[in-house]
């Protein structure tokens, strides 16, 4: 039996918080980080000492990557950092660089000592991170050699986010540093409990969530680059009613997006209650039901060019099963495998459909 302590023990702090001119600081950080409240000193080196509430700035940045503004550099550099005043006892907790995930960590970690090892993700949340081999076995072997992890904590015990098992492989981690992977709850608020209780997940603990709530957060950023592409679809609609013989206009507008919104934020939202499996088969479900309330309300099968109706039917739906596609890599109803599937089976339908359905929007349009 070994005598250390384990990871979940929280001792007294060994480690000074006294700041000192010659010691290596171990994770580089900005001095402008207002998070970074001071460093605490350890036998390999200095480490930023990090606050557990979130500022203006943090909750700012955190809304603009929401809306996809900033969304790919809103990171944090990998390494060490210390939560309260821990020591050589005091567990370890492995996250992601994304600074939207670090936070969310961070903010539940109030009145704990701990230090939590950050990969270099590329700014990439954890569960997407080991779907992609950045929160990997390679990398988290390669963060403990280069912050010296051994001699900051005399335990050999992390605590692993749930959501990153996929990407690391334990047996290997062990075999190369001597740190065991412990596996933490799926959400950060259970941490706390988790800790208390010896490192004993619940089932509570072990179950991942996807509710109304959490899709819906998803849907802004997902609304804003369907919308940025729509910005080169309505300047081609422009470029042609210099000539088109039935110039695209408020109905075309509307149509169009009512189709964009139904796949950013409808489909995902209503997901559980929609028939079917695919994701693909739900957006573009909900997109045909659309485009026929929305041609049989313009009068489009009455007094309409008979092509511009069919053509929507065919474009439209598309269009929204191709953005609720998008959702299959943020959900718990799919494997990587199932993603693989849906998508050799749905872009190519998606793609003819798409193409037979401009197609005759252009003939409606331009030979009306």
């Amino acid at each position: 039996m070994s005598n250390e302590k384990p990871c979940c023990c929280s001792a007294g702090g060994c480690c000074s918080t006294e700041p000192t001119e010659s010691a290596e600081l171990i994770t580089p950080y900005d001095k402008d980080d207002r998070w970074v409240t001071g460093e605490i000193q350890t036998p390999r080196g200095s480490v930023p000492v990090v606050s557990t509430k979130l500022g203006f700035t943090d909750v700012l940045g955190a809304w603009k990557v929401r809306w996809g503004i900033g969304r790919m550099s809103y990171r944090i550099n990998p390494g060490l950092y210390a939560i309260g005043k821990p020591d050589h006892a005091s567990p370890v907790l492995v996250s992601a660089n994304y600074k939207l995930t670090f936070d969310a960590l961070r903010k539940e970690l109030s009145g704990l000592d701990c230090w939590v090892l950050i990969l270099d993700t590329k700014g990439i949340n954890v569960w997407c991170a080991a779907g992609k081999g950045t929160f990997g076995t390679d990398e988290l072997v390669y963060r403990i050699s280069r912050t010296g992890l051994s001699e900051v904590v005399s335990h050999r015990r992390l605590v692993l986010p749930q959501l990153g098992a996929p990407g690391v492989r334990a047996h290997e981690v062990t075999k190369q540093t001597g740190f065991s992977v412990i596996y933490g709850p799926v959400r950060a608020k259970d941490i706390k409990a988790f800790l208390a209780s010896g490192c004993r997940a619940t089932e509570e603990m072990r179950t991942v969530k996807f509710t109304a709530w959490n899709r819906l957060v998803l849907t802004p950023v997902e609304f804003v680059a369907a919308a940025k592409t729509s910005m080169a679809v309505f300047g081609v609609m422009f470029l042609l009613n210099l000539f088109a013989a039935r110039p695209f206009g408020l109905a075309d507008f509307i149509a169009y997006t009512g189709a964009v919104v139904t796949g950013t934020v409808i489909a995902p939202l209503l997901l559980p209650v929609i028939p079917g499996r695919a994701f693909a088969w739900k957006g573009w479900l909900l997109g045909l039901l659309w485009t026929l309330g929305f041609a049989w309300y313009s009068g489009w099968f009455a007094s309409g060019p008979l092509p511009l109706a069919i053509g929507y039917l065919f474009a439209l739906p598309s269009l929204s099963a191709y953005l609720a596609m998008n959702f299959t890599g943020s959900s718990t109803y799919t494997s990587l495998s199932g993603v693989i599937k849906e998508t050799r089976t749905a872009v190519p339908l998606i793609a003819l459909s798409s193409i037979v359905g401009i197609v005759l929007v252009l003939i409606a349009s331009l030979r009306a």
